[in-house]
């Protein structure tokens, strides 16, 4: 399987990651559930959330996806890209499931808005032991 192959395998198999953005000039990290189409992501959250306010003043971010906590040899991504911040309805419908009724009433909430995480750059990390590969976008 080629590396891009194995990189959406990676998406297609895991939704929880780590996302980093900039707060205060120093990274701030949180675990958040992502979707994917291809290599772009989203992720949904309240538009009254640090993150949103940290995205707002500095778009860029670095996700880890992937690793299940197997060990030395699990397949993970790094991922560097930039965040827009979307309250569209399409959007807001695509991503909205049942798990999110925690959070929201539902897809027209006004609070609910969609990270959409488009990549700069990707690689394919701790493939046992082998260096890191980069995923040509």
């Amino acid at each position: 399987m080629d590396t891009r192959k194995k990189a959406l395998k990676v998406l297609e198999e895991s939704s929880i990651g780590v996302m980093a953005t900039i707060q205060q000039n120093k990274p701030h990290t949180r675990y958040m559930t992502f979707f994917n189409e291809e290599f772009i992501l989203y992720t949904a959250t309240s538009k009254q959330t640090q993150k949103v306010d940290e995205l707002e003043e500095n778009p860029h971010t670095h996700i880890l996806i992937g690793y299940d906590g197997g060990g030395f040899g699990d397949d993970f991504l790094e991922i560097e890209g930039t965040v827009t911040i979307s309250d569209d309805k399409k959007a807001k419908e695509k991503i909205w499931n049942e798990h999110l009724k925690h959070w929201f009433s539902g897809p027209e909430d006004a609070n609910l808005v969609i990270l959409k995480v488009t990549p700069s750059a990707i690689r394919l990390m701790n493939k046992k032991g082998e260096e890191p590969a980069t995923i040509e976008l």
